[in-house]
């Protein structure tokens, strides 16, 4: 049986250096890239074939959540595995809509991540204990039609596709207009005119409401 190969996506080297540690104990399972955020872990993807990505998600450029959503369209059979610090509703959640089948917290010990990547492969989905409440609550929420509106207490981001999400973060990130447009490639005009979309979508009219809005849907914090 070939072994299950896993990519470490996390911005602290001392975090991918425990986390390869610890996979290369599990048989059955190797680590065969590791990428400092979101947009390394996308340009690995297809050069080193992961069947699983463990991602973290608060990563500068582009972030673990926003990474997902890429993955989830562009490499469907690839699983995601978030694994991070944060155990609110609104981090776990919105893991779940950008595409991730895995939430382990970063506490977790090693059996449980073994648990996981084995459960993913599967074809199952694996929440840890300590955040599975929150997806039972909220579904139950809708079921009893008492689901709250996201947008107005925590923000929702499920309005805005992949692409309107990561310039959203590359803007809160104080990047210039010329940066984000070498980052992705585009002309600066072509950066402008989806500022510009964006920015109506959301019925908001300067750059500070924008970072505002981005750190209210968790895309940036506001240490940013």
């Amino acid at each position: 049986m070939e072994p299950i190969r896993v990519l470490l996506a996390d911005d602290h080297t001392l975090v991918r250096t425990g986390l390869r540690l610890i996979i290369e104990q599990i048989p059955g399972v190797e680590v065969v890239a590791e990428a400092n955020d979101g947009r390394e872990a996308l340009q690995l993807i297809p050069k080193t074939r992961p069947a699983v990505v463990l991602m973290d998600i608060s990563m500068s450029d582009l972030n673990g959540l926003e990474a997902t959503a890429y993955i989830s369209q562009d490499h469907p059979e690839v699983r995601v595995i978030i694994l991070s610090m944060h155990s609110d509703e609104r981090h776990v959640i919105q893991a779940v809509r950008a595409g991730a089948v895995g939430y382990v917290l970063k506490d977790a010990v090693k059996s449980e991540l073994e648990i996981a990547l084995r459960s993913v492969m599967r074809g199952d989905v694996y929440l840890s204990a300590a955040v599975s409440k929150y997806v039972l609550a909220t579904y139950r929420r809708q079921l009893r039609g008492e689901a709250q509106d996201d947008t107005e207490d925590t923000g929702d981001s499920s309005q805005l596709t992949a692409p309107e999400r990561e310039l959203l973060q590359l803007i809160a990130e104080g990047h210039t207009t010329k940066e984000i447009a070498a980052k992705l490639h585009l002309s600066i005009k072509a950066i402008e005119a989806r500022r510009a979309r964006l920015m109506d979508r959301l019925d908001i009219r300067d750059l500070a409401g924008l970072v505002r809005y981005a750190i209210r849907i968790g895309l940036v914090s506001a240490e940013t």
